[in-house]
């Protein structure tokens, strides 16, 4: 939820970005520069006032409300309260998954049988829940920070492991682009955290690319499901053998 102090702060980022000053804002808004300093510091200004603010900057009232919510903090994680309400519903998982990938409404309607009603509805209940931020002509703002995950034990994970994991590795990947690496090994436990590391950098460098790739036609795209993981395990048929 955005405050007064986040529209200060965000007032003035756009005043050391168009190189005014206190006091050339208060020139413009015929206040005393004293004025202009306590106004902002208190955050105590009409509606009125911040729209001639906006006429200073060069912008308008909802250029300005956009960059103050652009400047909310991104959620990395999820509440449960949140997971179980996307859980809820088989087509509002869908559509969360499709925003994780940044897909526009058009194409989630021309992929999966979801019809414009339904999209629009499933996109206003992710709102709702803080996911996504609705913009006008179902355009929407991703609220979730590059390093966001779902809750390790949580319901979304919980779903996964229950309705998707034996599907998943039930496949061959033995297709164009595919693999499946089993690797087992004694490392120093002051090392895996590195692997660790390395892993989320590819995890990023798979997302990245396919924000890259959005732009190329759908012939000349794959869908891909990357899956990384590093724990400290044993396969139970060998831990039982253990003496």
């Amino acid at each position: 939820m955005s405050t007064t102090l986040d529209l200060v702060a965000t007032i003035k980022k756009e005043l050391k970005a168009a190189q005014m000053t206190y006091a050339d804002l208060a020139a413009a808004l015929g206040m005393a520069e004293s004025s202009v300093k306590r106004m902002l510091a208190k955050g105590d200004m009409s509606l009125t006032r911040v729209d001639e603010i906006c006429r200073a900057l060069k912008i308008d009232f909802a250029e300005l409300a956009r960059r103050v919510a652009d400047a909310q903090p991104l959620l990395k994680e999820m509440t449960a309260e949140q997971e179980r309400a996307v859980v809820a519903d088989k087509k509002l998982l869908l559509v969360a998954i499709c925003v994780l990938s940044q897909w526009t409404l058009e194409q989630m309607t021309a992929a999966y049988r979801l019809t414009e009603a339904e999209c629009v509805k499933y996109l206003a209940q992710l709102d709702r829940i803080g996911i996504i931020e609705l913009r006008p002509l179902n355009r929407y703002r991703l609220k979730l920070a590059k390093t966001f995950r779902w809750r390790p034990h949580g319901p979304v994970m919980n779903y996964f492991r229950e309705h998707a994991l034996l599907d998943y590795f039930a496949g061959g990947f033995d297709g164009g682009g595919e693999g499946l690496m089993l690797v087992h090994g004694s490392v120093s436990r002051a090392l895996a955290p590195v692997f660790l590391e390395r892993l989320q950098r590819v995890a990023q460098d798979f997302a990245q690319q396919h924000q890259t790739d959005q732009k190329l036609a759908q012939k000349d795209r794959e869908g891909y499901t990357l899956v990384l993981a590093m724990r400290s395990w044993e396969f139970e048929a060998f831990s039982m053998l253990r003496r």
